[in-house]
């Protein structure tokens, strides 16, 4: 399997197995830039990795201390909306799962559907909506991973959320839950669709993270996921393909997850 020539690779250049993995969405990169005695790889020499195309994100991993903590941070991930399958925005986690990671952080950008959210938010993603058909696992099913049919009701893990609310309070911080939908991209969404969103009981949308959870709920690995409401989604006050709300609350929202992250992963290891 080709995840396992990936792990076995990223493995051989560093000197430790970390147990903790964070997947760093839009705006979010430069938090890996925190960690001490880091080993970069870029994702286009791991082998097996699906290839990297044009795209905004730095595309690599940073594996290193985080307070003396070993942890890997994914700095991008690969969308549905640029051309690639869901097997293949899979693969990340796969190849982490055959790494020994254990764990593993979720954070994105959204638009709020929720009117109680403002852009700059931090909301804990506590179950999905997901309208585009295709499964991540569609096809031949890797027995070694985890069965052909599996439970998707504690994919996001409830004992990580506890801990995030105490680590959250612990630092002033008072995070709301809430229910995060798929949408495929790359157009956002119509009004119409934000407002068939909110009648599912969505409360933010976005076009990644989903079939992350599905294939960790797969392979039994523990998902914490984290949004960051970068603006109000469309036919909201405010909403739609705001670029300046979006701006405005990136750093915002980094402030805000590098603080939680250093608690969490204290916490956890």
């Amino acid at each position: 399997m080709s995840y396992l020539k990936a792990a076995e690779y990223v493995l051989s250049k560093i000197k430790y197995s970390p147990e903790i993995a964070v997947v760093l969405g839009t705006g979010m990169g430069e938090l890996a830039d925190s960690l001490e005695n880091k080993t970069v790889i870029p994702y286009a020499e791991i082998p097996g990795f699906p290839p990297i195309g044009k795209n905004h994100h730095k595309c690599r991993m940073v594996i290193g201390g985080l307070d003396g903590k070993p942890v890997v941070f994914m700095q991008g991930r690969l969308h549905y909306y640029e051309g690639y399958s869901m097997a293949e925005t899979a693969f990340p986690i796969h190849m982490l799962k055959a790494m020994g990671i254990e764990k593993i952080i979720l954070t994105n950008a959204s638009g709020a559907v929720n009117t109680d959210y403002a852009p700059g938010d931090i909301v804990i993603i506590n179950d999905h909506v997901k309208l585009c058909a295709e499964s991540p696992l569609r096809g031949e099913n890797p027995e070694e991973l985890g069965e052909r049919f599996f439970d998707m009701a504690n994919a996001y893990d409830k004992g990580l959320i506890d801990l995030c609310e105490k680590c959250a309070a612990d630092i002033g911080m008072d995070l709301p839950k809430g229910v995060y939908a798929f949408m495929a991209g790359p157009q956002f969404e119509t009004p119409a669709e934000i407002r068939m969103l909110k009648i599912l009981g969505a409360d933010l949308v976005g076009m990644s993270t989903v079939p992350e959870v599905i294939a960790a709920a797969h392979c039994g690995v523990r998902i914490l996921a984290l949004s960051g409401v970068s603006n109000m989604a469309a036919g909201l006050s405010g909403g739609g393909l705001n670029r300046e709300a979006i701006v405005s609350a990136e750093p915002i929202i980094r402030n805000k997850l590098f603080m939680l992250l250093d608690k969490i992963i204290g916490e956890l290891i």
